[in-house]
C-alpha cells in the first residue's frame, strides 16, 4: 500500500500539487475556528461570530462553482491566484477594521467566502495529466481525501498556535497568507499553467445541466448533511457520558476511519463501473452510521465512530471519478466544485438540523439523523439509477477524451487537456 502511494508521489508534480492545494486550502479549512476566536478577542458575542461565519459559508458555496466555471473558460493561474489574494484581503479587512463598523466587518466576509479559490476542484482536474493512468488517478483521488481529513485535523491546531504565539488577528493574516502562497505553488506549475478545460457547449446551466450531475448533488447533499450531523450529536454524546475529551475522541475516531479506509481503497484498483461501485460505497456507509444509534459506553462508541468513517474516504474518491464521468465537456472544474459546495452546504443544514433533535431526544435523537441522512443519500441513489448510467456522450467526431493522453484508460474519464 505504502509503496504504491509512494510511486504516486514521485510522480513529476504530484507532491508539489497536493501540498500547495492542501496549504492552499488551509484559510477554507479553518475560517470558521478562526473568525470566532478573532470576533470573541474583540468583544463580540457568539450570535455575531456565528452570524460572521454563516455569511463566509453562504458566499463560499456561491462562489466556488462560479469560479469552478471561470477556471474551466479561463484557465486556472488566471482565476486561482487573484481569487486567493482577494479573499485573503477579506480577511485582512476584518482583522484590520475588526468589529468597529460592521458593515465592514460583513462585507470582508463576503469577500473573503466568494473569492475562495477553487483549488480542490482544479487539483482533480489536473490529476488525469499528472498521473497519466485511471488506476493511479483513482489513488489520487483516495489520497486526497484522506489528506482532506488530515487538514482538517492539523489547520485548528495551527490556528491555536498562531494565537497563542502572536494573536488572533495575526492568526487570520498568517493562515491566508499561506494559503496565498499555497494557491501561488499550484498555479505556476506546469500542469496548472498548461491545462485547458475541453471544448464547451455554450449552456447557462453549466455542469448542472448533465442528469448525472443533479443526482450526485442530490446524494452529497445527504451525505453532508449525515457528516454534519455527527458532529453536534458527538458533542450531545459527550454531555452525556461525562464531557472532557469525549467529542473530540469520537470525532479523531472517524477520522482516523475515513483515514484508514481512505488509504485501503485506493491501493489496490477496483474492479466493475465506479457508479455501481458508488452504490454499494453508500450502501455501506449509511450502514456504517446506523449503530452509532445504540450508544454504548465511550470505548464501543469509539469503535463505532472509527467504523462508521471507514467508507467515508472511498465514496468521495468514488463520486470524484464519477463527476468526472459526468460532467458535460468543458465543465469538469465547475463540476467538482459543485460536489464540494454540494457537501459544504449538506454539513450545515444537518448541523442545525440535528440541533432541535438533540433537545428533544438526546443524543441518540441526533446520531438517527445522521442514519437517515446515509439512508437518504442512498435513495436517491437508487431510485436514479437510470440517471448513472453510461457517461455523458460526445459528438460525433469529438476526441476520445478531454484528456488526450488520457482518452485510452477508461471510457468517459476526463478531465481536461494539456495546452
Amino acid at each position: 500500500m505504502a509503496a504504491g502511494y509512494a510511486e504516486l508521489l514521485r510522480t513529476r508534480h504530484a507532491a508539489r500539487l497536493l501540498v500547495g492545494t492542501l496549504v492552499g486550502r488551509l484559510p477554507n479549512a479553518t475560517a470558521a475556528l478562526a473568525v470566532v476566536l478573532f470576533v470573541r478577542a474583540q468583544g463580540g458575542s457568539y450570535a455575531l461570530a456565528g452570524a460572521l461565519s454563516a455569511v463566509y459559508g453562504v458566499c463560499n458555496a456561491l462562489g466556488q462553482p462560479l469560479l469552478g466555471r471561470a477556471v474551466d473558460l479561463y484557465g486556472q493561474p488566471r482565476v486561482m491566484l487573484p481569487a486567493s489574494v482577494l479573499s485573503a484581503l477579506g480577511m485582512a479587512l476584518l482583522a484590520g477594521v475588526g468589529l468597529d463598523v460592521l458593515w465592514l466587518a460583513y462585507a470582508a466576509m463576503v469577500i473573503a467566502g466568494f473569492f475562495t479559490p477553487p483549488l480542490e476542484g482544479g487539483l482533480r482536474a489536473l490529476w488525469p495529466g499528472v498521473l497519466q493512468r485511471a488506476d493511479r488517478v483513482h489513488a489520487a483521488y483516495a489520497l486526497d481525501a484522506v489528506a482532506q481529513e488530515v487538514m482538517f485535523a492539523v489547520g485548528p491546531l495551527l490556528v491555536t498556535l498562531c494565537v497563542a504565539a502572536w494573536s488572533e488577528g495575526v492568526a487570520l493574516l498568517v493562515i491566508n497568507l499561506l494559503g496565498v502562497l499555497g494557491a501561488l505553488s499550484v498555479v505556476v506549475s506546469e500542469p496548472s499553467r498548461r491545462w485547458r478545460s475541453g471544448p464547451r457547449e455554450a449552456h447557462w446551466l453549466g455542469a448542472l445541466r448533465s442528469a448525472g450531475m443533479l443526482v450526485l448533488i442530490g446524494a452529497f447533499l445527504f451525505v453532508g448533511l449525515a457528516l454534519g450531523s455527527i458532529a453536534v450529536a458527538a458533542v450531545a454524546y459527550a454531555d452525556e457520558h461525562g464531557g472532557g475529551m469525549v467529542s473530540s475522541l469520537l470525532l479523531s475516531a472517524l477520522g482516523v476511519g475515513a483515514l484508514i479506509g481512505g488509504l485501503g481503497y485506493g491501493a489496490r484498483e477496483w474492479p466493475g463501473r465506479p457508479e455501481s461501485r458508488l452504490r454499494l460505497l453508500v450502501t455501506l456507509l449509511a450502514l456504517g452510521y446506523l449503530p452509532l444509534v445504540l450508544v454504548p459506553g465511550v470505548a464501543g462508541m469509539t469503535v463505532l465512530t472509527g467504523v462508521a468513517g471507514v467508507f467515508l474516504a472511498p465514496v468521495l474518491a468514488c463520486a470524484f471519478v464519477v463527476v468526472d464521468r459526468h460532467a458535460p465537456r468543458g465543465t469538469v472544474t465547475e463540476a467538482f466544485s459543485w460536489l464540494v459546495t454540494t457537501f459544504g452546504v449538506g454539513s450545515a443544514v444537518g448541523a442545525s438540523v440535528v440541533g432541535p433533535a438533540v433537545e428533544g431526544g438526546g443524543a441518540v435523537a441526533g446520531f438517527a439523523v445522521a442514519g437517515a441522512g446515509g439512508l437518504a443519500a442512498l435513495l436517491v441513489l437508487l431510485s436514479t439509477k437510470r440517471f448513472l448510467g453510461d457517461p455523458v456522450s460526445r459528438p460525433e467526431g469529438a476526441a476520445p477524451a478531454e484528456n488526450d493522453r488520457n482518452g485510452t484508460v477508461e471510457p468517459g474519464f476526463r478531465a481536461g487537456r494539456q495546452a
